[in-house]
């Protein structure tokens, strides 16, 4: 059987097996909900990456991984021990990062409204790198590197107008977006002149992201070159060189069967073509690249595991399978209408036949993790696993309801390790104060 995820497998058993451990067993053992991770095809997926940017800009480049997707100690570690940098939104995920023993030099610092702590911590932690949005966080960061007597190195987050076909949720690169300066207003190039006016930041980059889960070459390769076409007009007009460009991510995976994803090998060589011939076009010199994957080095390798509790079959309308999570631990259904293919762990081969809708346990009628999905018969105790579920899936998890969250696991040659313990209720009441 051909699963949407490369890394599952079947046992002797007949089992579902991930990073070579028995599903089933890791269920027993951990308990469901359960998110599960093949360490290795991470590991696989950095690689990819990383050989790509060496390979095609001839190690003129750097990898950074989206750690959006997914924030934790033992992921920060992977990418440490992969060669990449990463990329963080928040104080928190420089914070855990920092934790993990990244190094600071190679954290790149993004987000639209940086508050001026998080900003500050940053500065005091010698990050690499902001990327800056807008003229607020220029004076915040300006003030603050001057107080501590730093110069701060920064990146423009430009908004470059090519319109990626995704949910409007994840579309960035338009014009009307809360990121970045756009190109076509003149904003672009008001906030470079801002930027130069500072004291205490250097201009070293540009960066620009069009959005996630887009399966269409053209709109990188389109994005590449209107950058190159910037580059070279800061260039001419204020002499600025650009020694740094960040193309962003938003490589789709595959969620279901009718997702095509671009092999992301092919993707960074045609778009380094179109760099490389801008640049001897323009004259000016090939900067050095970043690129910021996510989704694509952590969705395909982790699958979340349930424990059905009851089936409610409602004559010619639906047949609800209910499980033991729902959208505390997976909120991308309610809030993108997701979609998800999923299979029985101890029969992931059976044959397909009943349309059913796999919902959660939390007091919300939009609660579903999938909608309209054909599976084998579904029993009360069967265990259910969903797949391509590594990314946004723990980093977006709430205790809504007061749900303690699943713990990450890391699956490899047969072995598993905690990554993240299971909340206990004793850690959601920790903050309360009576």
């Amino acid at each position: 059987m051909e699963f949407v995820m490369k890394c599952l497998g079947i046992n002797e058993a007949g089992n579902l097996t991930i990073g070579g451990c028995d599903v089933k067993e890791l269920a027993k053992q951990y308990k469901t909900p359960l998110y599960i991770m093949d360490e290795s095809d991470v590991r696989k997926n950095c690689r990819t990456y990383v050989d790509a940017i060496d390979k095609y800009y001839d190690g003129n480049g750097l990898i950074l991984y989206a750690s959006k997707a997914l924030s934790c100690k033992y992921m920060y570690k992977i990418a440490m021990e992969e060669g990449m940098g990463v990329d963080t939104v928040s104080g928190g995920e420089i914070y855990t990062a920092l934790a993990a023993g990244f190094p600071a030099e190679k954290i790149y610092f993004h987000g639209n409204n940086k508050t001026y702590d998080e900003i500050e911590y940053a500065v005091k932690s010698n990050i690499g790198c902001f990327v800056v949005d807008n003229e607020d966080e220029l004076d915040a960061i300006d003030e603050i590197a001057g107080k501590y007597k730093k110069t701060v190195k920064i990146m423009l987050r430009i908004t470059p107008g090519v319109d990626a076909h995704t949910h409007d949720f994840i579309r960035t690169g338009q014009i009307d977006s809360k990121f970045g300066a756009a190109l076509e207003t003149g904003a672009a190039d008001k906030l470079t002149e801002y930027a130069l006016a500072k004291k205490n930041v250097e201009l070293k980059g540009l960066h620009c992201h069009i959005g996630s889960q887009i399966f269409e070459l053209a709109p990188f390769c389109e994005t590449a070159e209107i950058m190159m076409n910037y580059i070279a007009k800061l260039d001419r007009k204020y002499g600025v060189v650009i020694e740094e460009l960040n193309l962003g991510g938003g490589f789709g995976i595959k969620y279901t069967e009718k997702d095509t994803p671009i092999d992301y090998d092919k993707f960074i060589e045609a778009v380094s073509a179109v760099i490389k011939k801008s640049a001897a076009d323009l004259g000016v010199k090939c900067p050095f690249i970043l690129m910021e994957p996510g989704r694509s080095i952590v969705a395909p390798s982790g699958i979340t595991v349930y424990t059905v509790g009851t089936v409610k079959k409602i004559p010619n309308v639906r047949t609800y399978v209910c499980v033991d999570g729902g959208m505390g631990d997976n909120p991308r259904y309610i809030l993108y209408n997701s979609e998800y293919d999923a299979v029985l762990v101890e029969k992931p081969d059976a044959e397909r036949f009943e349309k059913v809708t796999v919902a959660g346990k939390c007091c919300e009628s939009g609660d579903i993790v999938i909608k309209d999905i054909f599976m084998p018969e579904v029993k009360k105790g069967d265990l259910i696993a969903v797949l391509a579920t590594g990314a946004y899936n723990y980093s977006m998890a709430s205790n809504y309801n007061r749900i303690p969250r699943p713990p990450v696991i890391m699956a490899k040659d047969g072995k598993s390790k905690i990554a993240v313990k299971r909340e206990t209720y004793e850690d959601i009441i920790a903050n309360d104060m009576i």
